[in-house]
Order: structure tokens, then C-alpha cells, then sequence
């Protein structure tokens, strides 16, 4: 019998934070799930991590693949779940212990809403917080989503909406979830969770400066493609600003 929530960690060299990550989703309230957890070629040992709580709990699978990239690797093992809301968690992430009763419930609730997200916290590398995410304080509409990606970051979808808008786009670069949430808020309804559910953590290893340039016109073509399928293109064009912030500083004192 299939679970009733999937949930995928894709894990490329994240060995450090793994496992909180895999604890944090094994110690949800809500018992009926299974994990996939797809490693996307690591050279550290996450996948011997990964293995290691999959032999302790029936609920994980590991898969061992070739590295081809966070897309085609959430892609990938978004395909191989069964469950009929699907998820996932970054592998530097945690979820709160009631993430999966709640989004799960508001599903339950009301069949008009095909994707429930939750508000987050931002963490360090030592797990101290940080401070509430900033995009929590933008209120969800179809419109609003066109500029500001606030529907970060956890969420939980139907599986059916998922497979109707064809899922991971894998031509979609580094924004992958921004460009799936565009097409689903464009088929059914969304819901926010006003609770902080999602620990997102925020490190060394994030993406750099050069990724982020990337992943600025990556969202702007995701944009423009949205104005193209709601018919607004004719009428709007997106447009993006690169600003750069300069300031002085006092040299230290030999």
C-alpha cells in the first residue's frame, strides 16, 4: 500500500548536515510517509550516511546515482515516489516535527488547494537562529509570484497537480522550484501555513556569488515564460535590475 506523503532529500556532499536533515523528517508526528533519499554522486560519505538510517528504518530508500545536477536529480527521484503528496527537504534543511501533520491536514481539508507552504526560520551552521525568513512577510497571489518567490520553503503538493503541469522542468537551471511553483500557481489553489515549519539553514556552503548571478536571469526567464502562458505577454516584459552596494570602511590598524 502506498504511503500517503513522499518525501525526497537530494544530497550532493552534504555529509555535515545530512543527518539532522534525514532525523529531522524521520521524527515527523505524522508517521505514514516514505524518504527518498537520492544521492547525486557524492564524493564525501553521504551516501554511507544515508544507508545507515536506511537499514534503521524501512520508510528510507537510497538511491546511489551518477552526478547530473540538483534538477535532473529532484526530477529523477520525484519520479520514483508514491505517495500522494509529495515534497521535499534540502539535505542542509530541517523540517519541524509537526511539517508533515499540518501541510498534510490542510490538503486533507480542502480539495481546491493543490499545494500547502509554510512559513521558515533561518539557521546557522551550529543550528542557532538566525531570525524569521523574510519572504514569510509577502502575501501569496498568482500575480505577486510573477516577482517574488515567496512561497519558499518547504512545501507539500498533490501529487495529481504535479504530474498535471509535468512536473520538474529540466531545462528550468538553478530555480527549478520557483519555475514549478509558477506553473502550479497557474493550475490550482494555494494555501500558506503561517507557522514557522521549515529551518532553512544558511552557511558556507550556499550558493555562491557567481550561482546567484546565474540564478537571477534563470527567474527572469522563468517569468517571462509564465507572462507567456497567462497571455501577458503582449502587455508586460520583465526586466531585471543588478545593483551593487558600496561602502567604506576604516583599514585595521597595524
Amino acid at each position: 500500500m502506498s504511503p500517503t506523503i513522499s518525501i525526497v532529500i537530494p544530497v550532493y556532499n552534504r555529509s555535515s548536515y545530512l543527518g539532522a536533515a534525514i532525523e529531522s523528517v524521520l521524527g515527523q508526528t505524522q508517521r505514514d510517509f516514505e524518504l527518498i533519499i537520492w544521492d547525486d554522486g557524492s564524493t564525501d560519505n553521504s551516501i554511507d550516511i544515508a544507508c545507515h538510517y536506511a537499514k534503521q528504518d524501512e520508510r528510507v530508500r537510497v538511491v546511489a546515482a551518477e552526478h547530473q545536477g540538483t534538477t535532473l536529480s529532484l526530477k529523477a527521484a520525484l519520479s520514483i515516489t508514491t505517495g500522494t503528496y509529495i515534497g521535499w527537504v534540502d539535505s542542509d534543511d530541517l523540517l519541524a516535527a509537526t511539517a508533515l501533520e499540518e501541510t498534510a491536514g490542510a490538503l486533507d481539508a480542502n480539495l481546491q488547494v493543490g499545494l500547502v507552504y509554510t512559513n521558515y526560520v533561518v539557521i546557522d551552521e551550529n543550528n542557532n537562529v538566525i531570525g524569521p525568513g523574510q519572504r514569510c512577510r509577502i502575501p501569496y497571489s498568482p500575480e505577486q509570484l510573477l516577482l517574488n518567490f515567496m512561497i519558499f520553503h518547504f512545501r507539500l503538493m498533490r501529487r495529481c497537480v504535479y504530474e498535471q503541469v509535468d512536473g520538474i522542468d529540466p531545462k528550468s537551471g538553478l530555480i527549478q522550484d520557483y519555475d514549478l511553483c509558477l506553473r502550479l500557481s497557474e493550475v490550482t489553489e494555494i494555501q500558506q501555513l503561517k507557522r514557522p515549519l521549515y529551518y532553512y539553514r544558511n552557511h558556507s556552503g550556499n550558493i555562491s556569488h557567481q550561482k546567484r548571478i546565474e540564478l537571477i536571469y534563470n527567474s527572469q526567464e522563468a517569468i517571462a515564460r509564465a507572462l507567456q502562458r497567462r497571455g501577458l505577454a503582449d502587455r508586460y516584459e520583465i526586466k531585471v535590475e543588478i545593483i551593487g552596494h558600496y561602502y567604506l570602511q576604516l583599514k585595521n590598524e597595524a
